[in-house]
């Protein structure tokens, strides 16, 4: 058994459903510990944090990830148990073994192997590990890097886990991702009886007009990186339940995934200026879950992927902004070139997720080589 695959597992094992760690990073520190990290452990309310940094000179690598998974579902439903980590036909069986504890135990063995290589090595190695991932996102990585921020501590690049490949390991990675701005709509009308309309106000009459303006938008082209911004309602909400009532007032959900073309506050003005339009009684809530962010192509973290897969593989991945949000919308404002590149997404939040051993060995490859390209001596 290999010692990454044996980290794997050992990690897999411990069943910190988010929020909770449940003693994984206490796990990873100890494990860092002897290698010359300085762990320091940050918590914020529920959520456990872990910044472990071998090293005070430039340029920084940060290895950024979670080590807490979204439940497992019935459990008669899986394979084998979802925190056995079993090992079936080559694959590696458990909730997080794709998202993302063995890209966690490949950096981890990546690092250790690294530094026996090359133990004086330039800049330093840092590891960024929340249990804030799969849920709100409020007390993890964002508040890591508003501490980090705080006392000026700055990273140069940040690989972040998160299973990027689609079809065999390394086709994709993520050098960017999109922006997803949140809008909860409330329109008030007046309820009455539906025999009688003219004395009440019907708000999905009212606010149909509007939806149907808003949904013909064509709000950009999108660009050389990013597909074009699409607005998706995800929610509609009226009614009493019952079928001779008109409705007081109807709640609409709705979500931007938006490109680099467009700002959130664009798109919250274009909004409103829509719904003045239609002279609607209504009350409008944004929330911003994440700002567009690119990496460039040429930049030098892209170099040494590009150069650690085609070692490691034999090709280079192709590049790609698609998908949801990560951790990495975090991370990229800082300044910090930011980039995902983990295994195959194919069974992510799935029963039965599994990733294949032998990719485990290769990412752990292609993340020793990202290593040697930017750090060794």
């Amino acid at each position: 058994m290999s010692e990454t695959l044996d980290l794997a597992q050992s990690l897999i094992r411990i069943d910190s459903v988010t929020p909770y760690d449940k003693g994984c990073q206490r796990f990873i520190a100890d494990y860092l510990a002897p290698l010359g990290f300085n762990n320091e452990f940050m918590p914020f309310g529920e959520v456990s944090n872990l910044w472990a940094r071998r090293g005070q000179t430039a340029p920084c690598l940060v290895f950024a990830g979670h080590t807490d998974v979204v439940p497992p579902g019935p459990l008669d439903a899986w394979r084998h148990p979802p925190f056995a980590a079993a090992i079936e036909d080559g694959m590696l069986y458990g909730r997080g073994a794709a998202d993302m504890k063995s890209s966690i135990a490949c950096f981890m063995a990546a690092s250790k192997r690294f530094i026996e290589d090359y133990p004086n090595h330039q800049g330093s190695i840092a590891f960024l590990i929340t249990s804030d991932e799969e849920g709100p996102a409020v007390d993890g990585t964002v508040k890591v890097i508003e501490t980090l921020e705080a006392r000026n501590e700055k990273f140069a690049y940040c690989l972040v886990g998160e299973p990027s490949s689609s079809d065999k390991l390394a086709d994709s990675v993520k050098n960017g991702r999109r922006g997803s701005l949140n809008g909860t709509l409330k329109v008030q009308g007046i309820q009455g009886h539906i025999a009688y309309p003219d004395l009440a106000d019907n708000p999905i009459h009212a606010l149909i007009p509007a939806l149907e303006q808003l949904v013909k938008v064509h709000w950009d082209n999108g660009n050389e990186y990013f597909p074009p911004t699409s607005l998706q309602i995800s929610n509609v909400h009226a009614g009493t339940g019952a079928t001779n009532v008109i409705p007081g007032s109807i709640e609409v959900l709705f979500n931007f995934r938006f490109s680099t073309e467009h700002t959130a506050e664009d798109l919250q003005r274009s909004v409103e200026s829509i719904l003045d339009q239609h002279n609607l009684n209504y009350q409008l809530e944004w929330q911003i879950s994440g700002h567009p962010f690119i990496t460039a192509a040429d930049g030098e973290l892209m170099q040494a992927i590009r150069h650690a897969c085609l070692h490691t593989l034999g090709y280079e991945p192709q590049l790609s902004t698609a998908g949801g949000t990560s951790d990495g919308r975090f991370i990229a404002p800082t300044g910090a070139q930011t980039i995902e590149l983990g295994p195959l997404n194919a069974t992510i939040h799935q029963v039965d997720e599994r990733v294949s051993i032998a990719d485990l060995e290769q990412l752990s490859e292609i993340y020793y080589q990202i290593l040697r390209q930017l750090l060794a001596a």
